[in-house]
């Protein structure tokens, strides 16, 4: 037993001081595009913290005029504070977005349109994981409807990686063990990256739609390249909704 416990603490104490280089490993892609976005307006959901905060972060750094949309607006106005005065880009706003909630998406919607004249970058970011059962305001399963009936369609699709963040918030478990191994995980602004990537990198249009992890274009299986699975999941979510498209 003593022999095993030492083997096991050798292990870890090995693990721990490889850390930095496991992770840097793990890491994945950067984006390196230098574009900057003076004059450009972005909304970003639930960027009150974790990656979607890092991708508000560099988005303000490169001068654009940021919109952090998320459902707790004293969070999201510490972060915006905490944006401004670290990129020095006084145009870092916010605005309440309950995803949970279909009225407050069409309010979210209508007070953007009253104060802007164009959208350039949408980055929806928000989502929740591992919820207990529970509804929206609509009725829906929480899960069904803040990250695909609140969210709506996005231009692609990206995987961040095993990322430091508040995801597993609702799993005592799982917050225990993403504590143990966080020193080997990507931080909330290397799980940004794929997220700026598409946001940023020129020649991306014929791409719309595509699916991206570590900055690149990736795999996914036939079923989720099924037009007519597509095209089904479209027509019951706008009907879901009480959406009507002439």
């Amino acid at each position: 037993m003593l022999v095993i416990l030492g083997l096991l603490s050798f292990l870890l104490s090995f693990l721990y001081m490889t850390a930095p280089s496991i992770r840097k490993f793990f890491a994945g892609g950067v984006c390196r595009t230098n574009v900057q976005l003076s004059g450009k307006v972005v909304v970003i959901t639930g960027a009150n913290t974790g990656i979607g905060k890092e991708t508000a972060r560099e988005l303000a750094r490169r001068g654009a005029r940021v919109y952090i949309a998320c459902r707790d607006v004293l969070k999201g106005e510490s972060a915006a504070s905490e944006i401004r005065a670290d990129t020095k880009n006084s145009q870092v706003l916010v605005q309440k977005l309950d995803l949970s909630d279909t009225k407050s998406i069409r309010a979210f919607a209508e007070g953007f349109l009253a104060e802007e004249k164009q959208l350039h970058i949408l980055i929806n970011n928000a989502g929740v994981m591992m919820c207990p059962y529970s509804k929206t305001a609509d009725g829906f399963e929480t899960h069904l409807g803040v990250n695909h009936l609140g969210t709506g369609v996005t231009t692609y699709a990206v995987h961040p990686g095993i990322v430091r963040s508040e995801l597993f918030r609702h799993s005592f478990l799982l917050c225990l063990l993403w504590r143990l191994f966080s020193p080997f995980v990507k931080s909330a602004r290397e799980g940004a990256q794929t997220s700026l990537h598409c946001a940023l990198a020129e020649g991306l249009e014929p791409l719309s739609g595509k699916y991206f992890s570590d900055c690149k274009r990736t795999w996914v299986s036939s079923r989720a390249r099924n037009n007519k699975t597509a095209e089904r999941l479209w027509n019951v979510s706008c009907e879901l909704l009480g959406i009507q498209w002439e």
